[in-house]
């Protein structure tokens, strides 16, 4: 029972944090509503209570959510059905298989396949309350096979604690519009993520601090540039998402 209420509380939080706060959904609506239009078709990769789904799906967007977490993907089955969503409740990683889901029941939002980058994070004062108390085998995925079922993504969103480097590693397809998260705490995740989207193509990038919805450069920079961007804050500061645009 003690599990059960944890995770009620875990599921508590994370919709205070995405729900309860209506001034930054607005800004994450006009933030998307800048690159996504009405008929894209978008990949949620680690959607959680759905926050960005539901924005996705309200400017038009066909949306293919993943969220391993039972507790959550419950919860976006009930609060999305009807809409032009599909659900898949798979981690996404470098192969398809099973995969081990670490879950911190009270602090779900850092749920993660990773292992490593658990063992990294847990040593820093952000981390120092988190504990990953369970673990459950969940069915994996990988970016390509999505690709190939539901076809190619005008925008991929990853957002799934330290495997976004191995989600991209080996993709085959150069997709449009990817964003994924950065840890100041892991910085080389990011780092790799970089460097296997720069041999799909000619990508420029941008990135977002926590949940402020804007970027921080006023133009796209070079692979080279956000590399160093990032070495410069490792180990400190916020974190927050990083924006690869392919260049056409």
């Amino acid at each position: 029972m003690r599990y059960d209420f944890s995770a009620s509380l875990g599921l508590t939080r994370s919709l205070l944090i995405y729900y309860g706060q209506p001034w930054r959904r607005t800004g994450l609506r006009r933030f998307y509503g800048g690159f996504i239009k009405p008929g894209d078709l978008v990949f949620d990769i680690g959607a959680h209570a759905g926050s960005r789904s539901r924005t996705l799906l309200s400017l038009g967007a066909k949306v293919i959510a993943l969220e391993p977490q039972p507790l959550f993907a419950d919860f976006i089955a009930r609060s999305l059905a009807g809409e032009d969503l599909v659900l898949l409740r798979k981690a996404v990683g470098r192969e398809k298989g099973s995969v081990d889901l670490h879950i911190s029941s009270r602090h779900p939002t850092v749920t993660s396949i990773s292992s490593s980058w658990i063992s990294k994070v847990e040593k820093t004062s952000g981390f120092r309350k988190v504990a990953w108390d369970r673990v459950e085998r969940v069915e994996m995925t990988t970016l390509d096979a999505l690709v190939d079922e539901y076809g190619l993504p005008f925008f991929c969103k990853i957002d799934v604690e330290g495997a976004e480097a191995d989600i991209l590693a080996d993709l085959r397809h150069p997709i449009p519009l990817i964003a994924f998260e950065y840890v100041p705490a892991a910085m080389e995740i990011a780092e790799e993520a970089i460097r296997h989207i720069r041999r799909l193509g000619s990508y420029r990038f941008n990135r977002v601090e926590g949940e402020w919805h804007r970027f921080v450069n006023r133009d796209w920079v070079s692979a080279k540039t956000m590399l160093a961007d990032l070495a410069g804050m490792a180990g400190h500061g916020s974190s927050g998402d990083i924006y690869a645009r392919l260049d056409t």
